[in-house]
């Protein structure tokens, strides 16, 4: 039966080892790949040992603007016999991605469904967190308004200690900076706060310290365009 397969890529520059070989080895000879952007797919499909030409290769787009009723067309391959991959723009696809829609479906089909291993920023930083691992959830992007961040974390901060949860959340690259202001400002000093940041890259930055001790800081670090990973157990 046809497959559909699941294909993290890196984190960080597209030629980043990032599948086990007998993985990379089982989509060598895919010819069809739904993508977040055709760009940063060719530049990560080129390093991943794909034995057609980059230039011949059926990539269709799924991201945020893509109409949900197109979905089904996007399984075509599977549905006329060929397995095919799915990527997201960084990290594990159908994971705060897009594609998740596209996996439902092809369960939904009948189709098999193919998971393969590799990095996720989110995983990486709740394991360098020293946060509760055991109970904790992804809450996405929070509120871009200052005075609505702030209230969503102090929500997420309650719902932290009454239920002993790490909760994890991003924001776009631009405002991480006022996002880290506004957590340091507005939560109590006990609340554990980590900041993970260009997780597996050389200038990887990784730092988990209680609310007090951020205050205490001489400077915070620039976070500005940088992918990050917040972290919060009260």
């Amino acid at each position: 039966m046809s497959t559909l397969y699941l294909i993290p890529t890196p984190l960080g520059t597209p030629d980043t080892p990032c599948l086990l070989p007998h993985e990379q080895a089982a989509i060598t000879s895919l010819t069809d790949f739904v993508v977040e952007a055709e760009k940063t797919a060719r530049a990560h499909l080129k390093h991943l040992g794909i034995i057609t030409p980059v230039r011949d290769l059926n990539l269709q787009t799924l991201n945020g603007h893509t109409d949900r009723q197109t979905l089904p067309d996007l399984l075509q391959p599977l549905r006329e016999g060929r397995s095919m991959g799915l990527l997201s723009e960084a990290g594990c696809p159908a994971v705060a991605d897009p594609g998740a829609d596209l996996v439902a479906l092809a369960h939904k089909q009948g189709f098999t469904v193919q998971p393969l291993v590799g990095p996720s920023s989110i995983m990486l930083a709740l394991m360098a967190s020293g946060a509760n691992g055991q109970n904790f959830a992804f809450k996405g992007y929070l509120p871009s308004e200052k005075n609505e961040r702030i209230a969503a974390l102090k929500t997420l901060e309650r719902h932290s200690r009454t239920h002993n949860e790490t909760a994890l959340f991003i924001e776009t690259p631009y405002r991480n900076d006022a996002l880290l202001a506004d957590a340091i400002s507005s939560l109590h000093p006990d609340t554990r706060l980590c900041i993970a940041c260009d997780l597996t890259l050389p200038t990887q930055l990784i730092a988990s310290r209680q609310v007090s001790e951020w205050r205490l800081a001489d400077a915070l670090p620039n976070l500005k365009k940088r992918p990050t990973i917040f972290v919060l157990q009260a």
